[in-house]
């Protein structure tokens, strides 16, 4: 089995090589790395997350960095950047546009690779030092491409993570600051929980 991670700096973390997708970076893909190639002797695991990507930056490399790669398995974590970059630089990508994106990238990956499954984990937000000042913003328009995200797997027949309610129950138990440091990224702890999420779905 081959798996593909795709994303922006949740799922980069650290992996530095973008020219060497089998360079897993410190986050939850290295996390599933050490769970898969543990227990599946012909297992790849590759990282293709790059820091600071929107979902337009994803349809730039989606040939070289997903489609010609041919994973049977591609999971995809966007979102938060195509908010956070609004209201940073005024470069962010409104919700019709990255819904209009995203499905085009899903039609292109269904068409090219048919028989790899597709996982789709919606962006989150949580409290914290990046995203208090906008909270209601940051929220609210994290919450509204998570929503495109969840629309498009059920119409593509995709696997879906929820990451925000992940997070909510993982608040539970502890605070958002366990879990990330900014709101955005994770600590080790939350690496871990995305980790147990996406084995969950995957029934692993």
């Amino acid at each position: 089995m081959k798996y593909l991670f795709q994303g922006d700096s949740i799922t980069d973390c650290g992996r530095g090589d973008y020219t060497n997708p089998y360079a897993t970076g410190c986050g939850y893909p290295r996390l599933l790395e050490a769970d898969l190639m543990a227990g599946d002797g012909d297992c790849v695991v590759m990282n293709c997350g790059i820091s600071g990507n929107r979902v337009v930056d994803l349809l730039a490399r989606w040939k070289k960095d997903c489609l010609n790669l041919k994973p049977d398995v591609i999971t995809i974590l966007i979102g938060v950047n195509d908010v956070w970059h609004e209201l940073g630089e005024q470069n962010g990508v409104d919700t019709p546009l990255f819904e209009q994106v995203y499905r085009l990238l899903l039609q292109e990956t269904k068409a090219a690779l048919p028989d790899t499954r597709i996982v789709l984990m919606g962006a989150y937000v949580m409290h914290g030092e990046a995203t208090d000042p906008a909270w209601e913003t940051f929220s609210r328009e994290v919450g509204a491409r998570r929503e495109v995200t969840r629309k498009l797997a059920e119409e593509f027949g995709t696997d879906y993570v929820d990451l925000q309610q992940v997070f909510e129950e993982a608040q539970k138990i502890f605070p958002a600051s366990r879990w990330s440091g900014d709101g955005v990224h994770p600590t080790a702890a939350g690496h871990e929980v995305i980790a147990r999420a996406w084995k969950k779905k995957l029934g692993l």
